[in-house]
């Protein structure tokens, strides 16, 4: 890990920027003591971590966030065309330390670089003078929303993990270890709380700032911290000021479909999301649509949905929500008729499906395709997560009232039912639970959720569904009659067959870091 953080000079300056909230990307490299000296420096820094949070490209930050998904029912490696190298040692729960750790390295790099800019903003931006103090501040809570962000990123992917908050010199670091899982999440918690303070609420932004990080948007997350850890009266109280304090900030968009879709950037419904433009003079796009996207549409086939997933919608009469999730041989794509049926060669995909929201419609693509231009914000958090978190806590605390509530706003949305007040306890969880997944399937929640969630027998919901005698095994192996999985076994169907817990509820440190830190990170449990 030392040499990015003594790469400071060279990459916490090179600054791109990622949304309509700044004019053209800044690029180039300057020594810190040249730089700090005005109001447009400081920017200029604050662009640079937000565009830390996904990079320029799709293999830093992109590709692990499908290796999340692949790791769960939700979503095959998928392509079968070709080898698909780190991937499988994650999604197949093979237990390969080194090339597990492989996948992560890039992950654990680039979340390090952007802690790494976030901390320099943090630590020097307050000694610049401003004819504005609040915007200084505002400078100051983005950063730490945007550190936040990140050290999320890895506790909740590796556990506890180094923390550092300053810009520290090789010799400063000499003998890092991991912090606790509970002292890393300490640290979201201060970075998050002392963000709220000083972010302007949504509506108090100019149109030019549209999809900087608000008070919500930290609010939303503290939330989902305080969820992660069980801590849940003061994921309540966030949830609450969102929901009912803050009533008509955010709300849900009439139709699903429109949830991801470019004309709905930053939407009623978005706390938060990763800017983008399709300016082909700069990396300003995501490239995830065409790394999901099938082989016979210009795209790679990573990460592509199972039946299990098809099967969870129909099972639950979830059509307008399927629809605008899966697409399957030979649709006709909801959004893009025009184009006729759809092709996804059984060849070369382990399932006949891809995934519908990142599915970027023909008169919609910017030219190159293949690349990072595509102009689709990619969503971090949104008003039916912050409504679903809500009915979860609510129906632990004993407020099943509350959560029946926030859970039927979503229901009603996907042109389903609302769940009556005979559902409660234990079955209002599990009707939570799905919901979810239906809601915000192939999102990156699923792998959390999975973890986090305790089955009735205490363990974590992942081990009845992985392993040798998991649900999503059996089904694959005894149940499913899915003409495309079953006859494409370049990607074999006994994915998860070999998870083993603990050691697969958390991913391998990259062994590199391992070695590069002396020894002093320890690897986690198992690997």
């Amino acid at each position: 890990m030392k040499k990015y953080i003594i790469g400071l000079s060279i990459a916490a300056f090179t600054f791109m920027g990622c949304s309509d909230f700044l004019d053209e990307p800044i690029r180039g490299q300057q020594d810190l003591s040249e730089y700090f000296k005005n109001e447009d420096e400081c920017a200029q820094q604050i662009t640079g971590c937000y565009q830390s949070i996904f990079w320029d490209d799709w293999w830093q930050i992109q590709k692990f966030y499908l290796a999340g998904d692949m790791c769960t029912d939700d979503m095959w490696m998928g392509n079968t065309a070709q080898d698909p190298g780190e991937y499988k040692a994650l999604a197949h729960y093979t237990g390969d330390t080194q090339t597990g750790g492989n996948c992560a390295q890039n992950f654990w790099q680039y979340r390090y670089k952007g802690i790494l800019r976030c901390n320099i903003a943090i630590q020097r931006i307050p000694n610049v003078t401003f004819e504005d103090e609040n915007l200084k501040k505002r400078y100051v809570a983005e950063a730490k929303f945007l550190r936040a962000y990140q050290y999320f990123d890895l506790v909740r992917n590796f556990g506890g993990v180094p923390i550092i908050t300053e810009l520290k010199m090789p010799s400063e670091i000499e003998g890092i270890t991991r912090a606790s899982v509970e002292e890393t999440y300490a640290q979201i918690e201060k970075d998050l709380k002392e963000a709220i303070t000083d972010l302007p609420r949504k509506g108090e932004y100019t149109s030019e700032d549209l999809g900087r990080a608000t008070q919500g948007a930290a609010q939303g997350l503290l939330a989902k911290v305080y969820l992660y850890q069980e801590k849940y009266e003061q994921a309540e109280s966030e949830l609450d000021s969102l929901i009912n304090v803050h009533k008509g900030e955010y709300k849900l968009l009439a139709n699903f479909g429109d949830v991801w879709s470019i004309d709905y950037n930053n939407s009623d419904e978005s706390l938060f999301e990763i800017q983008t433009n399709s300016d082909i003079a700069y990396n300003l796009g995501i490239r995830m649509p065409v790394v999901c996207g099938s082989r016979d549409d210009s795209g790679w086939a990573w990460g592509i949905p199972t039946s299990n997933l098809e099967k969870a919608f129909k099972d639950a009469g979830d059509t307008e929500r399927l629809k605008w999730t899966i697409i399957k041989d030979g649709d006709i794509v909801p959004g893009d008729e025009g184009r006729g049926a759809y092709t996804i060669s059984a060849a070369s995909h382990k399932s006949g499906r891809v995934t519908r929201k990142l599915y970027i419609p023909l008169a919609q693509r910017p030219e190159p395709y293949d690349a990072s231009h595509i102009p689709l914000n990619y969503r971090i958090l949104r008003y039916a997560d912050i409504l679903l978190m809500y009915a979860e806590v609510e129906n632990v605390l004993n407020k099943d009232d509350n959560a029946r509530k926030a859970l039927n706003e979503v229901r009603t949305r996907a042109k389903l039912p609302e769940v009556g007040a005979d559902v409660s306890g234990v079955a209002l969880r599990d009707a939570i639970r799905l919901e979810r997944r239906l809601e915000l399937a192939l999102e990156n929640n699923r792998l959390f959720d999975l973890r986090r969630w305790k089955g009735d027998d205490g363990q974590p919901l992942i081990c009845s569904i992985m392993g040798r005698n998991g649900s999503f095994v059996k089904y694959n192996l005894e149940e499913s009659t899915d003409q495309y999985e079953i006859s494409n076994q370049k990607e074999s169907s006994d994915k998860g067959i070999t998870f083993t817990a603990p050691r697969d509820l958390l991913f391998p440190i990259p062994v590199s870091e391992i070695t590069m830190s002396n020894g002093t990170i320890k690897q986690n449990p198992g690997y």
